[in-house]
């Protein structure tokens, strides 16, 4: 029997910043990665923002771990080399009849502690003149990322300071004893014991959850899989900052984001699946055009290419009110020495590091 101090189930950007900030603190964690390298799930299927920390409710998790983790990010990028810009987004009204939500908007980034600045249309277009819209709100804090190379100068960083990778290593069984906890993977016996257990399998961890014999059920919420479609642009872009529309329940709307070469994509949208697939309907591109066209008229026919996919760690349905980041620690469920991370979803990027730093609080 195999024993260590830590595991961390999944090497996705949460997983890798618990699994670094562990690291740093003493710990020598081990990193369960299914997969067959690190960061091929949500972390590499997402839009690249670094969130300023603008729609979630006031002193929730995700607003104070975004609020907090965006700083805490742009400080890790700007002293480890990761690629990163400041671009800025215009969140923007389509009509008249929306301009009521935008004032809602900025009232609830007030209260998390995010100035953004009304334009007027005028104001709006002499900063992106193709823009159509009826007004719009600037948030200079909103940003991009490389989140690949954001993920590589994680791992050398936990890895520095003694954890391990270990890839194709499925987490197939959790055996709850009073000396740790006993875990098999790609269905073998337990050969590994843990005196800690961090699971960061995003929209897999009720699944992961489920694993643990002896586990309360009544502590693992159920999964919904909201999978998000992205298509990209075959031209250049005419924009220079992140366009978003208001948002849309279960997510944010198709808005516009750049990568940092410039180029263009559009999503994500929301269709509620059974399980976790990646693939991209080209059909859904009609109802792209359409969304698109409602803030950039002159998107032309043809423009778009089915581009990827990826589906967000939902713990709350369709039409239900969208679910907080939960850190259930031994206090929430009654198991010592485990920590699950539920609904993990956006801004879980620009939270990482924050919400490391919170994980690793809860291992004494």
């Amino acid at each position: 029997m195999d024993e260590v101090d830590a595991v961390v189930i999944g090497a996705g950007v949460v997983g890798l910043a618990v699994a670094r900030e562990l690291a740093a603190r003493g710990h020598e964690p081990l990193i369960l990665e299914a997969a067959a390298r690190f960061g091929t799930g949500a972390s590499s299927r997402n839009s690249e923002v670094i969130h300023a920390g603008i729609y979630y409710p006031c002193d929730s998790w995700k607003a104070r771990l975004c609020v907090a983790g965006r700083e805490r990010l742009y400080d890790f990028c700007r002293e480890r080399g990761v690629a990163y810009r400041r671009c800025g987004k215009l969140i923007v009204a389509a009509d008249g009849a929306q301009l009521a939500e935008l004032e809602r908007i900025a009232a609830a980034a007030r209260a998390n502690g995010v100035q953004l600045e009304p334009l007027s249309r005028e104001a709006a277009l002499t900063l992106e003149p193709q823009l159509s819209c009826a007004g719009a709100l600037h948030s200079p804090l909103t940003g991009i990322i490389d989140s690949h190379a954001y993920m590589l100068a994680l791992l050398a960083d936990a890895e520095h300071h003694g954890a391990t990778l270990a890839c194709g290593s499925a987490v197939t069984r959790v055996v709850l004893e009073e000396q740790g906890l006993l875990i098999g993977v790609n269905g073998g016996e337990p050969a590994l014991r843990a005196r800690a257990l961090v699971n960061c399998a995003g929209v897999h961890a009720p699944a992961v959850a489920r694993l643990m014999e002896g586990f309360p059920p009544a502590h693992i919420p159920t999964a919904w899989f909201a999978k998000g479609s992205y298509f990209t642009l075959n031209m250049r872009a005419p924009f220079s900052r992140l366009i978003y529309p208001v948002p849309i329940p279960g997510g944010l709307g198709i808005h516009l984001t750049l990568d940092l070469a410039g180029q263009a994509r559009f999503g994500p949208d929301v269709e509620w699946i059974h399980s976790c697939e990646f693939t991209v309907d080209a059909e859904r591109g009609a109802q792209f055009y359409a969304a698109i066209r409602r803030y950039w008229p002159q998107l032309p026919d043809g423009a778009l290419q089915p581009g990827y996919a990826g589906v967000r760690a939902k713990i709350a349905g369709p039409g239900a009110p969208a679910a907080d980041f939960r850190i259930d620690d031994e206090r929430a469920h009654g198991v010592c020495g485990v920590v699950n991370l539920f609904g993990i979803e956006s801004p879980g990027l620009t939270a990482s590091l924050a919400l490391a730093s919170e994980v690793a609080s809860r291992i004494s």
